[in-house]
C-alpha cells in the first residue's frame, strides 16, 4: 500500500472534529502555544535591545567612573571619535517641607540625549533642563507629592519641577538605584555640594561617532592609551547587560520549564493515542484479516495522528502569536518590547519541532504495538493487554535525544541547560518509581472486606493501570506548587523573623569625614542608645590580580570566571584595622592596629577560589585614576544576610586613607523610638548625604519576591495543566475498560452511589499519594534551594505549603471525578451490546 492510498484509508476514517485525538490535539496546542508565545516574546525583546542600542545606552560607547569624571587629555581623546554628552549618576535626597525621599540623581548637558528622544507627560521632547529646574519621574513626583512648578531642595538647592517624565530613552541601561529617577542639569550635582571630594557619585560620557565604527577598537585604542585610567565601557551593542542575561535566562528558564510540561503532557497524549487506537483496534483487527500489512497499519494510524498532531501544533503556535502582544504589555514598563504582533519564525519553527517530536515519542509505542501484533492479539486485548514492543523503546529514545540536543543547540549555556534537563528526567524518573512502588504498596496490602474499597484499591495496581503515568506527571505539577510555596514562605519567614533583627534602620551615604562627631550627635539627640557604625567608603575596579610576577590583567579576560564577579567593573572597598563585624578569617591573619608596613587586603574566600588567588598573590585596584597594589594577607567568609556594610575587599589603612573619601553609616534605633524627627534632622543637616530606609529597601524585596513568585505560579501552572491533561488521557484510555467493569458492577446490582463511591475511593487513595510525593518532593528541592543556594535558615509557613497542596489536590479531585461522570450514565444493556 502506498502513502497515497494509506492517507486515502485514513482521510475517510479521519473525524473532520479529530474525535478521540482530541486529547492531542489539546496537549500539543497547550505546550506549543506556550513556547511559542515565550520564543516570540524573547525574540522581539532581544530584536528590540539589538536593533535599540545605540538609543538604550545613549551613545554608541559609553565610559563610567566613580568619583570623578574624566581628565581634560581623556575627554579631548573620546571627543576625537564623535560628539560627546557628559553626565552624573548619584544617590541623593530630594525635600518637599518634611517629606524626603531617596532618589537616582541623573545630571545631564545640553547634548544629552544623543539618540532617542526625552518626553514629557505634557508631551514636549525635552533635553537637559535649564539649571534651576528638574525632570521628575512619576514614582518621585507622587512620593514628593509634587507637580509642575513646585518647588523641591537637592543638597543645598532649590529646584522647580519643570515637568514629569513620560519616556527616558536610555532608562534600561542606568542600572539598579535606590529611589526614583530625577533629572537635572550637569552643573547642579557641584553647585548642591554632591561633588564634593571623596563624595561617591559616578560620571557617564557617552560618545556618538561621526563615522562608523567598531566600538571594541575604540575601547582597545583608549585602554592602550590610558591603560590605568580604570575605564568601564559599555558598547551599544550591549547596552544593558543586566538586561541582556535576564531576558536569556528568562528565555531559558522559561523555555525549558515549557518543554518540560510539554513532555509532561506527552505522557497524555501516549494515554489518548493509546485510548485512539483501542477504540479503533478492531478496525485495525479487520484490516490485518482482509491482508493490510503492518506497514499499512502503521502508515495508516501515523498519518491520522501526524495530522492531529500539526494540526494542534499549528493552532497553538496561532495562538502563542496571538498572545504575545498582551505578554508585551505586562512587560513595557519593564524590558523594551513592541507591543504590536511579531512574528519569528524560527521560534516559531523550533516550537513546532518541539511539538511534534513530543507527539512522536509519547504516540510511537501504542502505534507499534498496533503495528507488530496479529489480528487475534488484538481481538483479546480488553482481556489480554499487549506486551510492550521493544521497538519503541529505541523510538522513544531517539526522540528524547532529539529533543534534548534541540535544547541544548538552542541555549546559550548548554550546561546550565543541560543540568536542567538532567535534574528534571531525575525528578521524572524518582516520581516513576514512586509511581511503581505505589502500585506494587497497593498490590500488597491486605483486601478490605467491602467490596466497593475492595475494588478501588485494585484498580490501582491491576494490569492497565495508569497509576505510574498519573503520580509522575500529577506529582511533578503538585511538587512545583510545594516547591514554589515553601522558597515563598521560607524566604519571606526570613526577612520577616531575622532581617528586622539584624539589619539596621538607616543606610546613610557620603558622610563628610570631618563631620563624623556631629552626625553622631545628632542621632543620639534622638536616641542616646542608639547603634552607630561607620566604615569608610570608596569604589575601585580590580585592575590585576595573581602572584608576583604573574599578574592577570582584568581588561584582558575575555571571559570572567563564573562566581569571581568583583573584577567585573568598580567595587565597593573599605580598610579597617579590626575584622569587620559578621566575618570571619578562614585562613591567613589580619593586620594588627596601625599597620606600616606593606599594603594588605582582605578577601572573600569564594571569590578567592573563582579567581584563583591564595594568600600572598597580589590586587591592583584602580581607585580615582591612580593604581594601588595590596598583598592577600587573609580570606574570610561574610555573613551576607546581616544587611550590614560587606566588602569583598577589606584593605588595611595604609592602603587608602590618603585617598579623598567619605564614610558610610549604618544607624540601629532601639525599639520604639520615634524615626521622623531622625530622618529630618539628618537630612536638614546633611543635604549632600543620602538617608536610606531600611523598610524601604525590604518592602522592594518583597516586591521583587512577589514577581518571581508569580512567575514560577504561571510555570508550575503549566505543569499542572499538563498533569490535569495526563489525568483526562489516563481516564480516556481506560474508559473502555472502566465502562465494562461498571457495567458489570450495575448487572450485579451495583446502584450509581456505590459506583461514584468507588471512584472517590480510588482517587482518594491516589490524591494521597500524590500529595505525600509532592510534600516530600516539594519540600526537599525547597531545603536545598533556601538552604544551599541561598544559605537562608529553613522557615517554611506549613500552614501556606498545606493550603497550597490542597487547592492542587482540590483541583485533580475535581477533574478525575468529573472525567469519571460519563461511567455512571452508561447503560448496562448498550453498553454490553457494544462489546
Amino acid at each position: 500500500m502506498s502513502w497515497a492510498e494509506a492517507w486515502r484509508i485514513a482521510r475517510r476514517d479521519l473525524n473532520a472534529r479529530f474525535k478521540g485525538l482530541r486529547l492531542l490535539l489539546v496537549c500539543l496546542f497547550l505546550g506549543t502555544g506556550a513556547l511559542a508565545a515565550i520564543g516570540t516574546l524573547t525574540a522581539a525583546i532581544e530584536g528590540e535591545i539589538a536593533s535599540s542600542g545605540q538609543e538604550l545606552l545613549g551613545g554608541d560607547l559609553e565610559i563610567e567612573l566613580w568619583q570623578r569624571a574624566l581628565n581634560p587629555e581623556e575627554d579631548a581623546a573620546l571627543a576625537e571619535y564623535g560628539s560627546l554628552t557628559r553626565g552624573y549618576r548619584l544617590q541623593a535626597m530630594a525635600r518637599n517641607g518634611d517629606q524626603a525621599v531617596p532618589i537616582g540623581l541623573k545630571a545631564v548637558d545640553d547634548a544629552y540625549p544623543l539618540y532617542g528622544a526625552l518626553t514629557l507627560q505634557d508631551g514636549r521632547n525635552a533635553g537637559a533642563p535649564a539649571s534651576g529646574e528638574a525632570w521628575l519621574d512619576r514614582g518621585a513626583a507622587e512620593r514628593l507629592g509634587v507637580g509642575p512648578g513646585d518647588t523641591i531642595a537637592i543638597g543645598t538647592r532649590s529646584v522647580t519641577v519643570g515637568g514629569i517624565i513620560a519616556t527616558e530613552p536610555d532608562k534600561l541601561s542606568e542600572g539598579f538605584q535606590l529611589g526614583p529617577t530625577v533629572i537635572v542639569a550637569e552643573s547642579l550635582p557641584e553647585a548642591a555640594g554632591l561633588l564634593a571630594p571623596g563624595s561617591m557619585f559616578q560620571s557617564k560620557t557617552r560618545v556618538a561617532f561621526d563615522t562608523p565604527r567598531d566600538p571594541q577598537d575604540v575601547r582597545d585604542e583608549l585602554e592602550d592609551r590610558f591603560p590605568e585610567a580604570g575605564f568601564d565601557f559599555r558598547t551599544a551593542d550591549r547596552a544593558s547587560p543586566g538586561a541582556d542575561r535576564f531576558v536569556s535566562r528568562m528565555s531559558e528558564f522559561l523555555t525549558l520549564v515549557g518543554l518540560a510540561a510539554l513532555v509532561i503532557a506527552g505522557i497524555g497524549i501516549g494515554g489518548g493515542v493509546t485510548s485512539y487506537l483501542d477504540a479503533r483496534r478492531q478496525a485495525i483487527a479487520t484490516l490485518k484479516i482482509l491482508g493490510a500489512t503492518s506497514t499499512d497499519i502503521a502508515r495508516i494510524y501515523a498519518l491520522q495522528i501526524g495530522a492531529a498532531a500539526l494540526v494542534g501544533s499549528l493552532a497553538g503556535l496561532l495562538v502563542g502569536v496571538a498572545v504575545t502582544p498582551l505578554l508585551a504589555v505586562a512587560l513595557s514598563g519593564l524590558l523594551p518590547v513592541e507591543t504590536g504582533l511579531v512574528v519569528d519564525p524560527l521560534a516559531l519553527l523550533t516550537a513546532l519541532a518541539y511539538g511534534l517530536l513530543v507527539a512522536f515519542v509519547f504516540a510511537a509505542p501504542p502505534l507499534l504495538r498496533a503495528r507488530h501484533f496479529p489480528a487475534m492479539a488484538l481481538m483479546r486485548a480488553r482481556i489480554a493487554p499487549l506486551a510492550q514492543d521493544r521497538q519503541a523503546l529505541i523510538a522513544v529514545g531517539l526522540g528524547l535525544a532529539a529533543i534534548v540536543a534541540l535544547a541544548l543547540l538552542r541555549a546559550s549555556n548548554w550546561q546550565l541547560s543541560g543540568l536542567f534537563l538532567l535534574g528534571a528526567a531525575l525528578a521524572l524518573g524518582l516520581l516513576a518509581l514512586l509511581g511503581l512502588a505505589i502500585r506494587k504498596l497497593a498490590g500488597a496490602l491486605p483486601r478490605p472486606n467491602n467490596p466497593i474499597a475492595r475494588n478501588a484499591l485494585a484498580n490501582l495496581h491491576r494490569p492497565g493501570s495508569s497509576t505510574g503515568a498519573l503520580v509522575t506527571a500529577l506529582g511533578f505539577g503538585l511538587a512545583a506548587f510545594v516547591l514554589l510555596a515553601a522558597v515563598q514562605s521560607a524566604i519571606d519567614g526570613n526577612i520577616e523573623r531575622r532581617v528586622p533583627e539584624q539589619a539596621p534602620d538607616y543606610f546613610v551615604l557620603d558622610v563628610p569625614r570631618d563631620s563624623i562627631a556631629d552626625f553622631e550627635a545628632l542621632v543620639r539627640e534622638e536616641d542616646p542608645a542608639a547603634d552607630i557604625r561607620t566604615v569608610p567608603a570608596l569604589r575601585g575596579a580590580v585592575l590585576a590580580f595573581g602572584a608576583e610576577g604573574a599578574m592577570t590583567r582584568t581588561a584582558e579576560l575575555e571571559e570572567i570566571p563564573d562566581g569571581a564577579w568583583a573584577l567585573r567593573g568598580e567595587r565597593g572597598l573599605t580598610y579597617a584595622d579590626g575584622v569587620p563585624p559578621g566575618n570571619t578569617i578562614v585562613e591567613g591573619e589580619w593586620w594588627g592596629p596601625f599597620h606600616e608596613g606593606e599594603p594588605l587586603v582582605s578577601v572573600d574566600q569564594e571569590f578567592a577560589e573563582a579567581a584563583g588567588l591564595e594568600i600572598g598573590d597580589l590586587l591592583t585596584f584602580g581607585v580615582l585614576g591612580t593604581e594601588r597594589t595590596a598583598r592577600i594577607a587573609n580570606l574570610r567568609t561574610i555573613d551576607w544576610e546581616s544587611l550590614g556594610f560587606n566588602y569583598v575587599f577589606v584593605l588595611s589603612p595604609n592602603a587608602l586613607d590618603d585617598v579623598p573619601h567619605n564614610l558610610a553609616a549604618t544607624i540601629e534605633l532601639t525599639p520604639g523610638t520615634p524615626t521622623a524627627p531622625i530622618l529630618q534632622g539628618l537630612v536638614r543637616e546633611f543635604p549632600s548625604s543620602s538617608v536610606i530606609e531600611v523598610g524601604g529597601i525590604l518592602e522592594q524585596a518583597r516586591t521583587l519576591l512577589e514577581q518571581v513568585g508569580l512567575a514560577t505560579l504561571a510555570a508550575a501552572s503549566v505543569a499542572v495543566l499538563a498533569g490535569l491533561a495526563v489525568l483526562l488521557g489516563a481516564i480516556a484510555a481506560a474508559r473502555a475498560a472502566r465502562t465494562y467493569d461498571t457495567v458489570i458492577l450495575r448487572v450485579l446490582g451495583a446502584d450509581r452511589r456505590q459506583v461514584l463511591m468507588m471512584q472517590l475511593i480510588e482517587y482518594g487513595v491516589l490524591a494521597l499519594a500524590l500529595a505525600m510525593v509532592a510534600l516530600g518532593l516539594g519540600s526537599l528541592l525547597a531545603w536545598l534551594v533556601i538552604t544551599q543556594l541561598f544559605e537562608f535558615d529553613w522557615l517554611p509557613d506549613w500552614g501556606e505549603i498545606f493550603a497550597v497542596l490542597g487547592m492542587g489536590l482540590a483541583v485533580v479531585m475535581g477533574f478525575a471525578l468529573g472525567g469519571s461522570l460519563p461511567l455512571l450514565r452508561a447503560k448496562p444493556a448498550q453498553a454490553l451490546r457494544a462489546l
